[in-house]
């Protein structure tokens, strides 16, 4: 399934950009749960050493995705406006 970026998730994606923080000091923050929003719950792995994600459709259906902060810069610039995620086993 194709998620196409909302608001809501480019919220997101543009408050871990402002933050500025290397992947050094976002494994020493490392929070799994950080960005709650009505559709969206995740944070940074640092076993991933990417922002893991689960989006939850309109059904509540649960899925999942992973981003690297090069692939948020991305979708902050809108070089990407739309990806792949997968239902969550």
């Amino acid at each position: 399934m194709k998620l196409v970026v909302s608001e809501e998730l480019l919220a997101i994606f543009k408050s871990i950009s402002k933050r500025n923080l290397t992947l050094t000091e976002w494994r020493e923050i490392e929070s799994d749960d950080e960005f709650q929003t009505a559709n969206y719950c995740g944070g940074f792995d640092a076993t991933e050493d990417e922002f893991c994600f689960s989006f939850y459709d309109i059904n509540k259906a649960q899925y999942w995705f992973q981003k690297s902060l090069k692939e948020i810069e991305e979708i902050n610039s809108g070089k990407i406006s739309e990806f792949q995620i997968r239902l969550a086993e």
